[in-house]
This record gives C-alpha cells, structure tokens and sequence, in this order.
C-alpha cells in the first residue's frame, strides 16, 4: 500500500485552553468481550509483561476544517497526561479533503513537531485512511478516533487501566449523539454483523480504539470503507486477541458534515461485508 510520507515539523508553544467535557452521567456494567472466546491455539500475542511508553494518535479526516486543529489539540492534552512529549505522536490523514482540512493540517505539521500529516491526493475512503495511519504509527500503542469532537479525548485514561491485560480496548458509545436515522443503521448493522459473522460486540463501528500496535504486524485490513471496524474485530477473535469494550462518552456533532448515512457508504459496507464472510470461511481449518 503506496502512502504519501508523512509531514514532520518543528516544535511551538502549546495552542488552545483546554477542551473540558463532564463525565457520563451513567456507566453501564462491562459486557464480556466478543464471545467470551478461549484463548485462540493461533493467537498472535500471549499475555506478558507490557509497560507502553509511547503512543500514536491516528484521526482520519474527511473535510474537517472546521474541527480537526481541535481534535489535534485535545490529542495532545489528553495524552500528555500520561506519556512524555517526544512519545507521541499525532498521525493525521487527510482524505482528500476538498476544503481547508489540507492547509489547516501542514501548518499545525510546522508548529510541533509531534504532528505527522498523510496527504491522500483522492478519497479513498474511511478505512483506507485509517488503515494509513495505523500501518504508519511508530509507537507502542496506537489509539484512533475521529476528528469530528464527538468524543472526549480526556477519557482514554479509562482505557490505558486495561491495555497490560488485553490486546485492544473498544469504547461503546453511551447516549449515543447521533440523529435518529444515523442510531437505526447503526442498530440494523451491528445486528447484522452479529448474524453474519457471530461478532457480538457492543459498538462495533465506535471510533475511540486502544490497541498494542504490535497487533498489526500480524493483521492485514483490506477494507476501504465502513467495513473497517468490522473487519479489524473479527481478525482479532479469530487470532484469539483479548478485547475488553469499556463506556464512552458520545457529543452531538456542532461542525461539519457527517458521511457515515450516505448511500454509496452503505453499499461499500455491505459489498465488504460479504467478501469478509467469505474469507473467514475460507481460513476456517
């Protein structure tokens, strides 16, 4: 997969106040992650000693000049907190954006030096551009959001209690903020994901992950769409990978547009989802 190299820059003085959100008003108990599934006799990664020392922050962004030098803000606060400067990293990648996501990101790229930037020339869709970022992350974990501010980035210190003990640590979003229409597709999926593949996740398209990066030397996502959520969850249970799900925060979206009930979104899901059924067939010894 051909990528454009990543922007470096130089470091500058801290940006924006804080970005402060409460906190959720209810936490719902932790479901069993995935099927509650025994250890996998093919798991890539066995439980050991990890201590994370750095991290890399991935946002795909589609036409979000309104909100990503936020999100790019926030990433830094929230993550500060819990590693030291030269071990983040911040990978942006720009979707083809058609506004002034392009500019907006080379010039936070010049400001700090913590600010990498993928230039796709052409959309090629969300999970191309996240799967740009993750095989593009350096650090020991990798953690990816997106740049629309429906999420505090300030409750990952919910997740990094569990990342020494399990592999990949998925939000599922509480009170969820999205219009009507955007729930009822979710709903429909997610179901239909559970009957087509046996994934009982929560929320499975929630885009607030922590993983070990390292469990991408060993996965190899393929999607270019929505799908890309789907197929990451269902390679890590068929490798065996420990997953905890764990409550998240969800914001109504204030900018910007979303895509995810777009039609053509849709269909590309669905075609997608069908390949992966068959794939996983086919793997099955």
């Amino acid at each position: 997969m051909s990528i454009a190299e990543p922007t470096l820059a130089h470091s500058a003085p801290e940006g924006r106040g804080a970005h402060s959100r409460p906190e959720p008003q209810t936490t719902p108990p932790h479901p069993q992650h995935l099927h509650a599934q025994p250890q996998h006799p093919h798991a890539v990664l066995t439980p050991s000693v990890f201590e994370p020392k750095s991290i890399s922050v991935i946002f795909p962004a589609f036409n979000e000049e309104e909100n990503i030098a936020e999100s790019v803000e926030m990433a830094r606060r929230a993550m500060s907190k819990f590693f030291d400067a030269d071990k983040i990293e911040i990978i942006v990648v720009n979707d083809g954006s058609s506004d002034g996501t392009r500019a907006i990101l080379d010039d936070l790229a010049a400001r700090y030096s913590d600010v990498r930037v993928v230039h796709h020339n052409r959309n090629r869709g969300y999970g191309a551009a996240l799967r740009s970022g993750l095989y593009a992350a350096r650090n020991d974990l990798a953690f990816f959001s997106d740049a629309d501010l429906q999420f505090d980035l300030e409750e990952i210190r919910h997740f990094m209690k569990h990342v020494k003990d399990y592999d990949i640590v998925a939000g599922y979003r509480i009170n969820r903020a999205d219009p009507p229409i955007r729930r009822l597709n979710a709903w429909g999926w997610n179901m239909l994901v559970r009957a087509t593949l046996g994934l009982r996740v929560k929320d499975i398209d929630c885009a607030f992950k922590l993983f070990r990066r390292e469990i991408f030397n060993h996965i190899q996502l393929t999607s270019v769409g929505a799908m890309v959520n789907t197929e990451l969850l269902a390679l890590a249970y068929q490798r065996g990978l420990r997953v905890k799900e764990v409550p998240v925060s969800h914001y109504p979206r204030s900018a910007g547009e979303q895509t995810g009930a777009n039609l053509q979104v849709i269909a590309k899901a669905f075609r997608e989802l069908i390949s992966m059924y068959r794939r996983l067939k086919d793997a099955e010894p």
